[in-house]
């Protein structure tokens, strides 16, 4: 309790390289579609920041930004046109995700843990976008969703090092629908540097997209996970 923080900012970006999997589809009057990820591997970045201070009865505060995007092929009838089959009509999906996350301090590194607990607003900006064909004209669309999560975090300070593991998870499960997103990582704090301190994170990171409309007519199945590392700095 001594040496807890009273006022702590950090911040943080990098790459993520990670793998798509997954499909999504959609049926209504005079359209049917399905898009299926060509598993293609990509680097998307991140960045994150948090503002931790000592009012109790305030939430301390935690942004984060990640772009990802994926390639598939999509078969199907859009509009009045089917497309033929053994056409290969190509599509591309990118979404950007902003994160708002107020939480609380439940350990603030007691015996050097820490254990954060709050709420994540997830907004979710996604531009899909399907190439035109012989007969088919092509298809675009864009689309916001928010999406409100459950938000954990856990820290394990090695004692007497500058070296952290921490995990953290998002998840929301509604009707048939479900998300999730799990984060684990270890850090290595360049303690001896005063005021600012940077940082190195590695660790890797998993989200899964199952979401379903009430109506069953639009579903999405997509994974997206692999490997991450970036730089740190701690005021």
């Amino acid at each position: 309790a001594v040496n807890a923080d009273f006022v702590r900012i950090e911040a943080g970006a990098g790459a993520w390289m990670n793998t798509p999997n997954g499909s999504l589809s959609y049926s209504e009057t005079g359209a049917t579609g399905e898009y299926k990820s060509k598993k293609e591997s990509q680097t998307s970045g991140y960045a994150w920041m948090l503002v931790k201070h000592p009012i109790p009865i305030l939430p301390n505060i935690r942004l984060e930004y990640t772009g990802i995007s994926d390639n598939g092929l999509v078969e199907g009838k859009f509009s009045g046109f089917t497309i033929p089959t053994g056409e290969a009509i190509t599509a591309s999906l990118d979404m950007k995700q902003f994160d708002i996350v107020p939480y609380y301090n439940i350990l603030d590194n007691t015996a050097w843990i820490t254990l954060d607990v709050g709420l994540d607003l997830k907004i979710l900006l996604t531009d899909y976008e399907v190439s035109a064909g012989s007969v088919f004209k092509g298809h675009s669309e864009t689309t916001t969703l928010p999406l409100p999560l459950v938000y954990v975090r856990t820290r394990v300070q090695i004692p007497l090092t500058d070296i952290g593991f921490e995990t953290d998870v998002k998840y929301v499960t509604y009707k048939k629908s479900s998300y999730y997103d799990i984060r684990a990582k270890v850090d290595y704090t360049l303690g001896f540097i005063p005021v600012v301190q940077p940082a190195l994170e590695i660790g890797y990171r998993i989200q899964k997209f199952d979401l379903s409309s009430d109506d069953d007519k639009t579903k999405m199945n997509l994974e997206f996970s692999g490997a991450y590392a970036g730089l740190m700095v701690r005021f």
